[in-house]
């Protein structure tokens, strides 16, 4: 088994190789604006860390979301070019579950991502790999009542400690933390979602209203 897995739903442009053991290799860099810029040299920079070559993957992994329409995008729509191109089968992972590996906590917890619009991206969690509730998005004071107590986790918790006073990091998703789950769940004997978006809500760009069409005469 080797796996590539990827995940541009957050800030964080990341990506890891997984051999089915252990993570081999990873990247991750933090800028909102550059994920397509950024993912394939950072492929390229983890398989050269490695020493392999992109026909030694045996499987994607990327990151679902949810996120912003623009970033996750990136990510899903390489993910998908990848598998076509090298014939590998493309396995999604929801971005908030790798958090949750990620933050290896035991109790209940809150892992919350930044979705603008002063909204928060979020899920509840039994422990660091049982999810309790489907992702959501909300205004952090509508959900006070349902996460009060609870640490949480991501950059969506740290920005807001009225909601989430008991935030720490990870504050981002790394593909690392996506691929050992992956890894852990295929080697289970898990069937792993296609890599469908978890978008949640319209994307920030509109067509714009009352335009003036013009047809041919």
């Amino acid at each position: 088994m080797l796996l590539l897995a990827l995940d541009t739903a957050t800030p964080a442009v990341t990506v890891a190789l997984h051999d089915g053991t252990d993570v081999i290799a990873s990247s991750s860099q933090v800028d909102a604006r550059r994920h397509g810029e950024l993912l394939l040299p950072a492929v390229d920079r983890v398989l050269a860390e490695a020493g392999l070559r992109l026909d030694a993957v045996t499987g994607i992994v990327a990151g679902t979301g949810p996120g912003p329409y623009t970033g996750l995008r990136v990510g899903l729509m390489t993910a998908d070019t990848f598998g076509l191109a090298l014939g590998v089968p493309v396995y999604g992972v929801c971005t908030l579950d790798g958090l949750a590996l990620a933050a290896g906590l035991e109790g209940p917890f809150v892992v919350a991502t930044d979705a603008r619009r002063k909204e928060v991206y979020w899920a509840r969690y039994a422990d660091s790999r049982t999810r309790l509730t489907d992702p959501a998005v909300d205004r952090p004071a509508d959900i006070a009542g349902q996460v009060a107590g609870l640490p949480a986790v991501g950059a969506g918790a740290l920005l807001y400690p009225d909601t989430f006073p008991r935030a720490h990091e990870p504050e981002h998703v790394s593909a690392a933390a996506l691929a050992r789950l992956a890894a852990e769940r295929l080697a289970a004997g898990e069937e792993l979602p296609a890599p469908r978006p978890l978008y949640l809500r319209r994307p920030d760009a509109q067509v714009p209203k009352n335009y003036k069409v013009v047809t041919p005469k």
